[in-house]
C-alpha cells in the first residue's frame, strides 16, 4: 500500500472515529473541554518527541494529567468546568511552545503535532485509530441508551438508580483517545474541527438521535477522505483541508434544513 493510499485509510478511520464520538462531545456539551484537550496534549507530544518515545504515548499521559487537573479546578468555589478548559487550553499550548523553543533541534517538526501531517501516518497510526474505533462502537451499542439517558435527564438518571460518573468517566475517555488518536491527522489545533463538525451535522439531518450515531461517522469518514484528496489536488497540507471541508459539510447540512423548514412551514 503506497503513502496516499495509507493516508486515505487513516482519514476514513479517523473521521469515522472522530464522528462517532463526536456525537457524545455534541449532545453531552464538552465541545470547549475536546477544544481545550486538543490543545494541552500538545506539550505531551512535543515531550514525547524530546525523549525519543511514542508520540501518540506522550499525548495520552499529557491528556490524562489534563482531565485530571481539569477536574480539580472544576470543583474550586465559585469556579466550573468552562474555567478549567480555559485555563488549562492555554497554558498547555503555552507549555508545548516553551518546550518547542527551548528544544529547537528536535527530531521530527513539532509543527505537524499542530496542522497534522496525516500522508505520513503509519500503520500503527491506523491500527490505533481502528482499535479506539472497535472500542467506541462497542460502548455505543451496549450503552448508548444509557449514555443518552444521562445526557438527556441527569437526575431521571439518577433516581432510577445509576451512577453518573461511571458514564461521565467513560466519556471523557473516549474523548481522550479520540484527540489522541486525531493528532497524526490534522494536528492538535484542527482537531476539534472533526470531531464536533460531523456530529453537528449530523444533529442537523437526523430526526433521531439514534440516527445521530451512524450519520456522524459517515459525515467523519468523508470528510477525511474529500480532505486528503483536496489536498493532493490543491496541493496544500492535508490537516486543514479535512477540517474545511468538515467544515463544509456542517454549512451544507445547515443549508438543508433551512430548506427543510422553509419547504413544510404552512
Amino acid at each position: 500500500m503506497g503513502y496516499f493510499e495509507k493516508a486515505l485509510l487513516a482519514a476514513a478511520v479517523i473521521g469515522a472515529l472522530s464522528g462517532l464520538v463526536g456525537t457524545l462531545v455534541v449532545l453531552r456539551k464538552r465541545t470547549f473541554f475536546a477544544q481545550a484537550l486538543t490543545h494541552a496534549t500538545f506539550p505531551g507530544a512535543v515531550g514525547a518527541a524530546i525523549l525519543g518515545v511514542s508520540i501518540p504515548l506522550g499525548a495520552a499521559i499529557a491528556s490524562v494529567a489534563i482531565v485530571a487537573v481539569m477536574t480539580l479546578i472544576g470543583r474550586v468555589n465559585r469556579q466550573g468546568s468552562q474555567v478549567a478548559s480555559g485555563i488549562v487550553l492555554t497554558a498547555g499550548f503555552a507549555l508545548g511552545v516553551l518546550l518547542q523553543a527551548l528544544n529547537p533541534s528536535l527530531p521530527v517538526h513539532v509543527d505537524s503535532f499542530l496542522v497534522g501531517s496525516i500522508l505520513t501516518a503509519t500503520t500503527g497510526d491506523i491500527v490505533l485509530a481502528a482499535g479506539v474505533l472497535v472500542v467506541a462502537v462497542a460502548v455505543i451499542v451496549f450503552l448508548g441508551k444509557e449514555i443518552l439517558f444521562s445526557t438527556f435527564d441527569v437526575k431521571g438518571f439518577r433516581a432510577a438508580g445509576y451512577k453518573e460518573w461511571p458514564i461521565e468517566l467513560l466519556v471523557l475517555a473516549l474523548i481522550t483517545a479520540t484527540v489522541v488518536t486525531a493528532m497524526p491527522a490534522v494536528g492538535a489545533i484542527l482537531a476539534i474541527a472533526l470531531i464536533a463538525a460531523p456530529a453537528a451535522a449530523a444533529r442537523l439531518l437526523a430526526k433521531r438521535y439514534s440516527q445521530i450515531f451512524v450519520i456522524a461517522p459517515l459525515v467523519g469518514a468523508a470528510s477525511g477522505i474529500i480532505g486528503v484528496m483536496l489536498s493532493r489536488v490543491a496541493d496544500v497540507a492535508a490537516g486543514p483541508a479535512v477540517s474545511l471541508t468538515a467544515a463544509a459539510i456542517f454549512l451544507i447540512a445547515l443549508g438543508i434544513r433551512q430548506v427543510r423548514r422553509i419547504r413544510w412551514r404552512p
